[in-house]
């Protein structure tokens, strides 16, 4: 599990096509600190196995229905990806749960800035904008946010300086993609109410 607290910008140093799936290796001082084969690490929000570690880079192996679902087909040599472990039992809980589990891709849509904030519009898939909610908890590109405003298409979340310039959100442009994660407690609660409702009948 995960909070949405990005730790550190990590970067792609390779990537390797293995026909169904792709091979990535990245760069991380912070979260390859102790690292082991088998360790879980969100790759923007994806949560990815660690195969192999050495000095400050990890590589892991990213399946073909993995880079379909999510946006790390497009990611190349060079990119900068948002980097968190998992939260250890006990921890303080900073953002939200997170799975790591991407139910679906967005796209930048517009970036508004302010003096002290600027405000990001993010397409939103129409199969998810059920469990988009003002106030509520999204997980964009692996970072825990607060949705401003919820709209059947698209939704907006406000970034303060530190998340504009220690994640990738503060050099995404429009026409980018993103990684969504909806809340999991959302998606518990609508299955629950359908089992009773067919209970009911």
């Amino acid at each position: 599990m995960f909070t949405g607290i990005v730790e550190e910008l990590g970067e792609i140093t390779a990537v390797e096509n293995l026909g169904d799936a792709s091979r990535f290796r990245l760069r991380g001082p912070v979260v390859t600190e102790g690292a082991r084969h088998g360790d879980s690490i969100a790759v923007n929000g994806v949560c990815l196995t660690v195969v192999e570690h050495e000095g400050d880079e990890f590589t892991a192996d990213v399946m073909a229905e993995t880079l379909k679902r999510s946006s790390l087909g497009a990611l190349a040599v060079g990119s900068r990806v948002n980097l968190e472990r998992p939260t250890a039992v006990g921890a303080r809980l900073g953002g939200h749960i997170v799975q790591g589990h991407v139910d679906g891709t967005g796209e930048i849509l517009a970036r508004t800035p302010s003096e002290h904030w600027e405000i990001v519009k993010i397409s939103l898939p129409a199969d998810l904008s059920r469990y988009v909610v003002e106030k509520g908890s999204i997980t964009v590109d692996g970072i825990s946010l607060t949705v401003v405003e919820a709209a059947s298409d698209h939704f907006t979340v406000s970034l303060i300086p530190t998340t504009l310039a220690l994640t990738t959100l503060g050099v995404k442009q429009p026409g980018d993609p993103v990684n969504l994660e909806v809340d999991v407690i959302a998606k518990y609660v609508e299955r629950l109410l359908a089992a009773g409702q067919e209970a009911d009948r």
